[in-house]
């Protein structure tokens, strides 16, 4: 059979007979199915479904695995609450099992459905693969697999891919499925590199650091700082970001404070010994080993934006299957790690100073990408500066695919029906409640690996840290299977002002290390 003729059929195709423009030519057709698909994604019918698979396809210079790897495939789960609609269909895939208490807690969360019918429309599927490999890879690796996922699809017309990012990988998924993807064409990636974001926010006429792309060894990175320094004499301290550095693992800062002037003699020498140490955002990974990786993926050289305040919000957008550029939300990220530039998690909404300054920012880059045909969600981040009152904003990365923001924002509108107002800067819910939100993924301490899942679950059925659906506030937990293993979980405080959010952020955390540390402490030996 052809592939035209397995693309009408709705039969998965075999990569093995396409080389790789015949696979882009392949992906092609799947997609432009999508439109059809998305609008049919609203007349809730009965053949309707998705398949979700969280493959964490990036490139980490101080990655961690094992139940880490695991929970991050697991932070999407917040996707059930999509069950919501009473005929969608899932299948869900995961490297691992995940813990069927974790299921049951996601759906109790379901707004107006019954958890056992929600569960009859939901397949688990686990791989039974944990080794530190894409999942998408492992999937491929598996036909008999993949044939039993899409024996679960019961009209490939009416259902999609839901990736987490949009390698290579998850485009041959989508071929093997015969359903289309929504995220990212893999050949806009470099869009999303360090050096295409420079090049994509010169495209979009918006602000953005001073500095230098498409770098790869170590003279580039000297030169580069050189010519920094010769358009910014009083800069004191520079950036060094690898092209697809995650969540700041990949960025180093150089100090520049007390070097010879710049275009001196031994002006070179001195930025080399510097660059030789600079203060690396990766606390497991050696100067050696980030050369190495520069070398082979690139990178940029930028300067450090300074003022009397500077912090890093980000726009969320998505470029729907129809075309439309459609402005998400705003989030503050909280940030942390060696130089303060790894990401920890986020509050909702922005502050109002810049969160329209940024939104008209991200807009311009969002419309370029549409143009370019870019579709999906997609994050852009930014540093806001404050000189007195004024705030200014720089464009610095774009992430084509899910991110840290994603899984805090879609649960709360998963779970108020409302909506992001751009013109106010607000989320309200159709009621018209004002919520606001406070998010980790990285709720940390040895303590944490003395509890259970169902211990957990114990704590906060105990204390009242349960998610209030009357009330609209309190805790949804993520990322819960890792806290055994890795002493880690996630959660999204819910609150009906910032404070408020903030409130029920800290008395979660307070109540559960008290809980978890009371549990280890030493006890009385019994004679």
């Amino acid at each position: 059979m052809s592939i035209d003729d397995r693309l009408r059929s709705s039969e998965p195709q075999l990569l093995s007979d396409l080389d790789e423009a015949g696979r882009n030519a392949a992906f092609d057709r799947l997609q432009a199915r999508l439109p059809d698909v998305w609008r049919s994604m609203r007349l809730n019918e009965a053949d309707e479904s998705v398949v979700v698979v969280p493959s964490v396809s990036l490139d980490r210079v101080n990655a961690k695995f094992g139940a880490v790897n695991q929970a991050m495939e697991e932070r999407y789960l917040f996707l059930l609450l999509l069950l919501r609609q009473p005929r969608l269909r899932m299948v869900y895939v995961t490297s691992g099992p995940v813990d069927p208490a974790i299921v049951e807690y996601y759906l109790a969360l379901l707004p107006g459905v019954i958890p056992s019918h929600a569960w009859s429309r939901l397949t688990m599927v686990s791989v039974g693969d944990l080794t530190p490999r894409p999942l998408s890879e492992k999937l491929l690796e598996r036909p008999r697999l993949l044939a039993d996922i899409a024996a679960l699809i019961p009209n490939p017309k009416r259902s999609h891919l839901v990736p987490y990012t949009t390698t290579t990988l998850e485009r041959d998924l989508a071929i093997e499925l015969g359903i289309p993807m929504y995220g990212a064409d893999p050949r806009h990636l470099a869009l999303g590199t360090k050096s295409g974001c420079r090049k994509l926010f010169d495209e979009s006429g918006v602000s953005y650091p001073v500095g230098f792309e498409d770098l790869s060894l170590l003279d580039d990175i000297v030169d580069a700082l050189a010519r920094l320094r010769e358009r910014r004499q009083d800069a004191s301290v520079a950036m060094v970001k690898l092209n697809e550095g995650v969540s700041g693992a990949g960025n180093a800062v150089v100090d520049l404070a007390g070097l010879p002037a710049p275009g001196a003699p031994d002006e070179r020498s001195a930025l080399l010994e510097r660059v030789r140490v600079m203060e690396l955002e990766g606390r497991s990974v050696t100067h050696e080993t980030y050369f190495a990786k520069f070398e082979q993926k690139g990178g940029i050289v930028e300067e450090r934006i300074v003022g009397d305040e500077v912090l890093s919000p980000s726009v969320q957008l998505r470029v729907t299957p129809l075309g439309e550029l459609e402005v998400l939300s705003t989030h503050d990220q909280i940030l942390g790690g060696a130089t303060g530039q790894s990401y920890l998690g986020c509050t909702f909404p922005a502050a109002a100073g810049y969160a329209s300054l940024i939104t008209r920012e991200a807009e311009a880059i969002g419309r370029r990408l549409a143009e370019l045909g870019v579709l999906g969600r997609f994050a852009v981040d930014f540093v806001v500066v404050r000189h007195g009152t004024a705030w200014t904003a720089h464009a610095i990365e774009v992430n084509l695919r899910k991110g840290g923001t994603t899984h805090p924002f879609l649960t709360l509108q998963f779970l108020t029906n409302g909506r992001y107002h751009g013109d106010t800067g607000l989320f309200t819910t159709p009621m018209g409640r004002e919520k606001h939100l406070m998010a980790t993924d990285h709720l940390e301490d040895p303590s944490l690996r003395g509890l259970r899942v169902g211990d957990l679950f114990d704590i906060v059925a105990r204390t009242g840290l349960h998610f209030d659906p009357a009330r609209e506030s309190g805790v949804v937990f993520h990322m819960i299977s890792s806290v055994t293993e890795a002493g880690r979980v996630g959660m999204t405080a819910v609150g009906d002002t910032a404070a408020h959010a903030r409130e029920v952020y800290d008395r979660a955390e307070r109540i559960l290390l008290a809980e978890a540390r009371e549990a280890v402490s030493p006890r009385p030996v019994r004679a």
